[in-house]
């Protein structure tokens, strides 16, 4: 059974920052590729940024440059760090495991980011 668990959201004032952290179970972590995805009230899930099982990263326009990316193997956790944050990047938070041939895409239960000016 596949599960990721999202720690790290909260409250915080605008330009500040915050890591999100994602603890995942049940794969093979080290052959996936992670990514965050986020969803304001209102809008569509987004994608934020993915980090490929070699460590290669991409992210949104909106968080180029603001965001990082991270994941350590030897833990099965992937990370967010945030900074220069803003009104406009407050939403729910997901970990997921991106789709493979083989199976689905898998999403944590979401951590609440909020970022108050």
């Amino acid at each position: 059974q596949v599960q990721l668990v999202e720690s790290g959201g909260g409250l915080v004032q605008a330009g500040g920052s915050l890591r999100l952290s994602c603890a995942v179970s049940g794969i093979i972590f080290r052959l996936n590729t992670m990514a965050w995805y986020r969803q304001a009230p209102g809008k569509q899930r987004e994608l934020v940024a993915t980090i490929t099982s070699s460590g290669r990263t991409t992210y949104a326009d909106s968080m180029q440059g603001r965001s990082i990316i991270s994941r350590d193997n030897t833990k099965n956790m992937v990370y967010l760090q945030m900074s220069s944050l803003s009104p406009e990047d407050t939403a729910v938070y997901y970990c997921a495991v991106e789709r493979t041939l083989v199976s689905d895409r898998y999403w944590g239960q979401g951590t609440q980011v909020t970022v108050f000016s």
